[in-house]
Parts: C-alpha cells; structure tokens; sequence
C-alpha cells in the first residue's frame, strides 16, 4: 500500500514553502522586536496572544470544515492570510500594528491547520498514521532550515536589513498558496455534532472516546509551561552576548551563530521526523512521545545553565530529535482517538486547548525572565515535563 499518496506529497510541499516564509523571519523576529522598542516581556505577551488567536481558531474552523465536509477552502484562505501578512510585518513599526499583522498570519494557522490534518489523516490508516504525519513534518521542517540560511546569507551580506528580508518572504509564501490549487476534493461525511456558535467545537468532549479524555489533559498540561521557541533563541543570544567566533577566516557574532544554531535544529529534527514516524507506528504513540518529552526535559534543563556555544547546538540537535518525536505524533495520535465525522473538530479541539495554554506559556516565561532571571524560564518547564512523563507512565495505558 502506498503511504505517501499525491495530496500528502503536495500537502507536504505546500508547508515546506509556508515555512520557507515563515522560518526566514522567526529567527529575526525576536531582535527586530526588540529594535523597535519591545521588550521581553512584551514579546511574550505578543507571542502568548497571537498563538492563542490562531489557537482558539483552529477550533472553530476545524468544527465548521467537519459541518461543510469540506477542507481545501480552508487550507487555501489559510495559507493565503500566512503569506501576505509578511510584507506587511515590515510596513510599519507601531506595536499596535504588528499585533495585528501577527494575528492576521496565525489567524491564517487557525484557518489552515484542522482541515490539512484532517486531509492527511484521510490520507492514512490507523497502521501508517505516524508516518504520514511524519514525512508532512519533516518536509516541513526542511523548509524551516531552508529559511534560515536564506536569511542568514542575506543579513550577512545586508546586515541589518530585516524588512527587506520580510518582503522577500512574500514570494514562498505565495508559491505555496499555488500549489493547493493542484489538489481536488470530494465531500466528507457532515460533522454528527451539529451547527453552533464560535466555541461550540469544545461540545466535542462529550463525546470523545474515554482514551481522548485521558491523553488530551496530559498534552495540555505539558503545552501550558512549554513556552515559544523564540525564548530558546534569545537565551542563546544573550548566552553568546559579544563573542566572536572565526570560522575560514571569517568571523560570525551572536545573530549568526543564533540563526545557525536554529537551522542546525531544523535540519535534525526534519531527518528524524519520517523515522520517528516509523517507530510510533510499530511501538505505539506513547512510547515515542515519552521519549520526546524527556528530551525536553535534558534541554530545558540544559539551557538554564548558560550552556556554551558547542553545547548550544547540541542542545538544538536534541531538541530537534524531541520535535520529531510529539509534533507529528501527537497529531497522528489524536486522530486516531477521534471519530471519522469529527476528525478536524477533535484537531481543532486539541490545537485550541494547546495554545490557549501557550497563551500563558509565553507569559509566564515573560514574566519569569524579566522577574526573576531566564534561567527559572526554562528550569520550570523542565520539571513539568518530568510530571507528564510520570503521567503518561503510570495512568495512560492506550498505546
């Protein structure tokens, strides 16, 4: 049986332009911020608010593409929405603004993400799930490291020029709206909970299977301290601070090895991500993601130390191997709980649960960094995840 069908493969390149878009900014993001005026805590609390609207969406969405049983619309306007809110990052610098341009992009995650996976798990059987959801990151991910090095190489020769760079970001961002346009779609069977309003998808508990209610509360918990990335990314800056390394006779400083140590966490956890896929499948769900868990736990901890710049990638290696090892995972693992009718509901119930407790993640991180020091932003989360894996451990017994 093929597993890696034709909507999956051009699915798979679709989010591997998106995150071409995407990653050629995320590393920049959190300095450009800071160039216009934001502090940390501010930058968490941007982080927390725009992953909690597209969050919150992605319920509501994921109910509304299970009602019309159908999910290319949304993936289309959803990518469409990522793509042109690039350019309009760089227009102005109010923070008022750039609150607004970055819910406009996770709006467009809120629209997009229930109806791709639901597609993807049509896509699979129960046995190829991981897989399928595996190769999807990984391509993915591979367009996380290629953005990077394109910013990367830009800002070596352009230092500085952060709008520039999020102008060029528009043309991925746009070749991957294209490509869903080589995709068709027949009608899926109607959601069996009904129309309703806005938040209605969160009706999808009570009639979730005894195992869903059982996994989802652990995910969540663990979800509720797991803070954005961009924290990894400026404790390793202000880790560097003004060395300089010299490499071929050239000399790269804290923005660069940054960025470098972000592509090189990419580049690991877009190679581990099919193969991680592959062992889900044949030793369970649970198993893989207890390890991933636990691997966060070795990095968290890790970076609370003021690592050195070799340990810095290390940890980044691990932590790209932690990655592959939940994100695809974990979604594989949902559906599979879910009910066929209410697959992009039961992702959008999930999703919505995770970055509401992002929302409180990034704050929290904020809040202890500015208050207390950033070591305590990543010595809280390590301890919790411990938690989680005792959980998983000792109470969930679906494999």
């Amino acid at each position: 049986m093929q597993v890696i069908t034709r909507t999956v493969l051009v699915l798979s390149l679709v989010s591997l332009f998106a995150d071409i878009a995407s990653e050629m900014l995320y590393p920049v993001i959190p300095v450009y911020l800071k160039e216009i005026g934001f502090s940390v805590l501010l930058i968490g609390i941007l982080e927390g608010v725009v992953n909690f609207t597209a969050g919150i969406s992605k319920g509501y969405f994921g109910k509304l593409s299970d009602e019309k049983g159908l999910r290319l619309p949304f993936v289309k306007l959803g990518y469409f929405l990522g793509a042109i809110s690039k350019p309009l990052m760089a227009t102005f610098a109010y923070p008022l603004w750039i609150f607004f341009v970055r819910t406009v992009d996770r709006l467009g995650k809120g629209l997009r993400t229930a109806a791709r996976d639901a597609l993807l798990s049509q896509e699979a059987t129960k046995e190829t799930k991981a897989r399928v959801f595996g190769f999807h990151r990984g391509m993915d991910t591979i367009g996380a490291a290629i953005g990077p090095v394109i910013a990367l190489l830009f800002l070596f020769f352009y230092p500085g020029s952060y709008t520039t760079l999020f102008y060029i970001a528009f043309i991925p961002g746009m070749i991957s709206v294209l490509l869903i346009f080589l995709l068709k779609e027949k009608r899926n069977p109607v959601s069996t909970l009904g129309k309703g309003n806005f938040f209605s998808f969160f009706s999808y508990w009570k009639i979730a299977s005894p195992e869903f209610k059982k996994v989802v509360p652990g995910l969540l918990l663990f979800a509720l301290f797991n803070s954005s990335d961009i924290f990894l990314l400026l404790v390793t800056r202000e880790t560097i601070g003004d060395k300089v390394i010299t490499l071929w006779q050239t000399d790269f400083n804290a923005d660069t090895i940054t960025i470098a140590a972000y592509i090189f966490y990419n580049l690991v956890y877009a190679a581990t991500s099919y193969p991680m896929g592959i062992l889900a499948d044949r030793l369970g769900f649970k198993r893989i993601i207890i390890l991933g868990l636990i691997l966060f736990t070795i990095v968290y901890g890790g970076f609370a130390f003021k690592p050195s710049i070799l340990f810095i990638f290390i940890l980044f290696s691990v932590y790209g191997i932690y990655a592959a090892a939940t994100e695809g995972v974990i979604k594989a693992w949902i559906t599979n709980l879910s009910h066929h009718q209410n697959t992009a509901t039961a992702i959008g119930f999930y999703t919505s649960g995770e970055s509401i407790c992002s929302l409180f993640a990034s704050i929290i991180a904020g809040a202890l960094w500015t208050g207390i020091g950033s070591s305590f932003t990543f010595i809280l989360p390590a301890i919790i995840s411990l938690i989680v894996v005792l959980y998983f451990s000792l109470i969930i017994k679906v494999k």
